[in-house]
């Protein structure tokens, strides 16, 4: 394979000259070289140019360049080389704080008054301190103990909102025959919403256990954590035919990153430091919709 990389920037507006001469100099104090692939383009929402690295940029060399694009407020991507962009086959992604703009397991706890606790271990198990999303989950569901049934409507409804670029991405994933799949440590209350509001193929999450109307502090069956949001993408793809290397996958935080190792292109969307530093792309500045650009 190649060793080189497809570097790929993305912003809402015109990419500056000032950017990518920053861009190519500092790769040539690392010895690399740059060079424009096509020029910049543009799709009336996001402006797009993508350059050819002649070497492998390491971690620290891609986070030097990302330093340099964000002060243009551009984001930077690095693809792989060898990505054929009609091989995608799958999109799967993460909900909380990747599609949607909550927590939700934080935003249902503001209703016993204890969402600072909750959104706190939540924080922890993003960050990766907290190893063990099981053990990190079932203790913040616990103190949802009590929490009457209405009260997930009541964040569906007056807090949840789909993240810029959701609704975009969904249809044209769809409009291209890429199979959507929903793969989330969340709930299957707000995912199964989230199926019918915007379009996916599936969904995968945990079940709240709900006896007279409030719950229980329990979750049903086996936890949807990072192993099992892999295992559920691989068990997409086998149906399908492909391998992990045919899909796009996108999250947040530290349980996303063994779905997201070894996709095609990995997101991070609006992401823990950790995640953006092992993903493909980060997407800061852009919205979710941004991905249909590096597969066109």
């Amino acid at each position: 394979m190649p060793n080189h990389q497809v570097l790929v920037t993305l912003s809402r507006e015109p990419i500056a000259e000032k950017l990518i001469f920053s861009l190519k100099d500092q790769a040539l104090k690392f010895g690399i070289s740059l060079h424009s692939i096509g020029g910049q383009a543009g799709n009336g929402t996001y402006y797009i140019e993508r350059f050819e690295s002649n070497a492998h940029l390491d971690t620290t060399q891609r986070e030097q360049l990302r330093t340099i694009t964000a002060n243009f407020n551009t984001d930077l991507c690095f693809l792989k080389p060898d990505l054929i962009a009609q091989d995608i086959r799958v999109l799967a992604m993460d909900m909380d704080s990747t599609l949607i703009n909550i927590e939700c397991i934080d935003e249902i706890a503001d209703f016993t008054g204890k969402k600072s606790a909750v959104a706190e271990i939540t924080e922890a198990t993003m960050r990766g301190e907290i190893k063990d999303f099981k053990e990190s989950l079932r203790r913040r569901v616990a103190l949802l103990e009590g929490v009457h049934a209405d009260a997930l409507d009541s964040v569906y409804r007056e807090r949840l909102r789909s993240n810029p670029g959701a609704v975009e991405l969904l249809a044209g994933a769809n409009e291209r025959g890429i199979y959507t799949l929903l793969v989330s440590g969340g709930f299957t209350f707000f995912t199964e919403k989230l199926r019918e509001q915007l379009g996916f193929k599936q969904t995968q999450a945990n079940t709240l256990e709900i006896i007279d109307g409030k719950l229980t502090g329990r979750v049903l069956g086996d936890i949807v954590d990072g192993v099992a949001k892999a295992a559920h993408l691989d068990a997409v793809c086998a149906r399908l035919g492909c391998t992990k290397a045919n899909s796009i996958t996108m999250g947040d935080g530290a349980n996303d990153l063994i779905m997201m190792n070894g996709s095609g292109i990995s997101i991070a969307y609006q992401a823990k430091p950790l995640v953006k530093e092992k993903a493909d792309a980060a997407f800061d500045r852009v919205g979710l919709d941004a991905a249909l650009l590096l597969i066109s």
